[in-house]
Order: C-alpha cells, then structure tokens, then sequence
C-alpha cells in the first residue's frame, strides 16, 4: 500500500477514546489506534490530530451552567485525551509533541504555527489540544482551521458511523449512505457530517472531508492509501 497524502489532519472524537465503555479512555481502543497511526507515519505521512473531550464532559450539553465556563472545562477534557494519546503514540516508536490553544507550558506547548509545521515536517505527530481555544466553538472548527493552518491536503473525521447518510442509521433503516458529496449538500441539507463553521471552513479553504468509522482504527491506513472507504466531502 502507498499513502496518497502526504499532511493530514486526523479528528478523534473523545467518543472514539471511550471505545465500548462509553465514558473515559478505554487504552486498550487507543493503543491500536496509535499503532495504525504508526503504520501511516512510517508510510511518510505528517500527521496533525485534534482529539474531542466528550468522553469526559460536552459544553454544549450541561445544564444551567454559562456556555462559556462549561466550554473552557470541555476544553481541558481535550487536554486529558491528548495527553493519553500521546503516551500510547510515544509507546509505538512515535515522536510526539502537543500543543495547547490555552496555555498550560508545564504540561504542552502553547499553539504556535510555524513550530507545528516544523514538528511535522520532522516527522513529528502534533496533537492540539483545547479546540480553537475559544468558548463558543466545537472541536470539529478547531480540527478545520489546524487543518487550514498547516496546510492539510485532508481532513479525516473519525466517527462512529461508517459515513454520511441521509438519515440516522441506527434509527432509519432505509437510510441511504453517501459515497460523496459536495460542501454545498452539506450546507444546504443540514447533513449531520459537522457545525456548518467547521464545514464552510473547510470549503472556504479547500480542504476534502473524509468521514468514516474508527471502530476498526485500520480504517485510518486504508483511508490514507486511498481506499473507497466512508464518505468523502469536497
């Protein structure tokens, strides 16, 4: 297998750390979803990963709290991923920095672009942790303007669902699934693929969307070699 791209940008749901436990970081999920980012990393890929933290806490979702204060704890979910990511990464061989939006100097580095791009083009792994650093904004927009800002020549969304369908899967059977789509299908339908900043985001700077199912975490090498896996939006 040959890799297709060369910069990605991998987005990990804090869902997909769970794995069946639904809750916290199952390691046993995230050790093999380091040891298939280590396979495309040795194929030559420069890798950027923006992780999620709802496995711990979703902003967006608590009651009576302000928006703001339950982002910023949402924000520091994504800092716990991130730092368990990046011990099983660094486990596997790989080498590993990650980078915060807010700054936490005794635990990451602070977000800086110019030393992101230079840690990936040393064949580093970069995670960014805390989204845009901003309340207000999901990780899907975080994982888009990173991808913006590095350069990505993609972006894999990781998800639990094995593409974009025109309905719930779990609760439609006559859901169809999509191969592609068009950024435009995506705004204009309201499809559930991310937020429409993400997505425009995305549009706006030309960057494909490739959204497929991380329960088989091979899916990311069969993805980066170009396999007719999930759904690819451009």
């Amino acid at each position: 297998m040959k890799p297709i791209y060369k910069r990605l940008l991998i987005k990990l749901s804090g869902e997909a750390l769970a794995g069946n436990k639904g809750f916290g970081i199952d390691m046993e999920k995230v050790n093999n979803i380091s040891e298939n980012i280590k396979i495309c990393s040795d194929m030559g890929a420069e890798i950027g990963i923006v992780v999620g933290g709802g496995n711990f806490w979703r902003g967006r979702t608590s009651e009576n709290m302000d928006r703001t204060r339950a982002d910023h704890m949402g924000m520091l979910a994504t800092v716990i991923n991130s730092l368990a990511l990046a011990d099983a990464l660094e486990r596997v061989g790989l080498d590993v920095r990650v980078q915060t939006a807010i700054s936490m100097r005794e635990i990451a580095e602070p977000y800086i672009r110019n030393r992101a791009v230079r840690h990936l083009e040393k064949g580093r792994v970069v995670i960014f942790g805390c989204g845009t650093g901003n309340p207000f904004f999901s990780t899907d927009t975080a994982a888009a303007l990173r991808a913006a800002e590095i350069d990505a020549e993609i972006f894999f969304k990781c998800t639990n669902v094995d593409g974009v369908y025109t309905g719930d899967p779990k609760r439609d059977a006559d859901a169809k699934k999509y191969d592609e789509l068009s950024f435009l299908d995506v705004l204009n339908n309201g499809l559930q693929v991310m937020d429409s900043t993400a997505a425009s985001l995305c549009m706006d700077n030309n960057i494909p969307i490739l959204v497929f199912n991380l329960d088989n975490p091979e899916n990311i090498v069969k993805a980066l070699c170009g396999e007719n896996i999930g759904t690819i939006v451009k």
